[in-house]
């Protein structure tokens, strides 16, 4: 009797590892795309600082790219640039050549940036020819994988209020100078401002969202490779219908700020977690 109840006790601690070690592994989506919703302190992950809370490859895409996501405040971000050549449903995005708009693009012209920098999408393709929204979430999946989606204006406003509100991501009196806490540690053209992003690379990536300057492309012509991250927006900018928000990162300034741009003009994607 004592060797039934022994072997009963020892098969349900197995049963209760193995649901355990499940929970962590990534789950299928359609199309290809994979999540992990599970979340891990990167103490234990040397690619990020220890004031960072990351999600190791929390999502693959319909090209078989695994991204790491990071958790800053309530919303979980990809911790690398986007570089799908497909849409979730696996519908191509063609590549594109000078004069053109409305396609992807290698940064700086150069498809061996493209591992490290992702690629840059003009704003029609980045939103899968959705229509604006400035809700939060957005609701817009663009060109993301399943379960991620585009962030809006909104939300990036809400990550520059959160940042804003935490010592860790900014300087003493500064709480509008999040860039450094936003930019990767490598990458940036040199800054010279105290806190500028290109100043002391060394102390950028307190939140660990790694940001780097893949510059932007114009009708194919591209510029500002090293010097600064633009990230698209869901959300049109109201006085001009060709235009939209994103968020800009550059290696002379202390601020993340929201501008706007032409929507012909591909910059780099940042996915948001549903």
């Amino acid at each position: 009797m004592k060797k039934i109840v022994f072997f009963a006790i020892t098969l349900l601690a197995t049963l209760v590892i193995i649901s355990a070690c499940k929970k962590d592994n990534p789950t299928p989506n359609e199309n290809n795309n994979t999540e992990n919703p599970g979340e891990d302190s990167s103490s234990d992950n040397p690619n990020y600082p220890s004031t960072a809370i990351v999600i190791s490859n929390a999502v693959t895409d319909y090209d078989g790219n695994k991204y790491d996501a990071v958790k800053i405040g309530n919303q979980v971000w990809m911790a690398k640039n986007l570089r799908t050549k497909h849409y979730a449903d696996g519908t191509p995005i063609p590549a594109g050549a000078s004069g053109m708009i409305n396609f992807r693009f290698a940064p700086n012209n150069n498809e061996d940036n493209v591992p490290e920098y992702g690629y840059l999408y003009s704003w029609e393709v980045a939103m899968n020819y959705a229509n604006s929204s400035n809700s939060n979430p957005s609701g817009v999946q663009g060109v993301c994988p399943n379960g991620w989606h585009l962030p809006s204006e909104a939300e990036w406003t809400q990550l520059q209020t959160y940042m804003g509100s935490q010592s860790t991501y900014h300087p003493d009196g500064h709480s509008d100078y999040i860039a450094k806490a936003l930019a990767a540690t490598w990458g940036w053209n040199q800054g010279y401002n105290t806190y500028a992003v290109g100043n002391d690379q060394s102390a950028n990536n307190a939140s660990g969202f790694s940001a780097l300057p893949a510059g932007a492309c114009n009708l194919g012509v591209c510029i500002g490779f090293g010097e600064h991250a633009d990230f698209w927006s869901s959300t049109s900018y109201p006085d001009l219908d060709n235009y939209a928000y994103f968020l800009n990162i550059h290696c002379y300034n202390e601020k993340a700020a929201l501008g706007n741009g032409n929507k012909s003009i591909a910059n780099s994607v940042r996915c948001v977690r549903d």
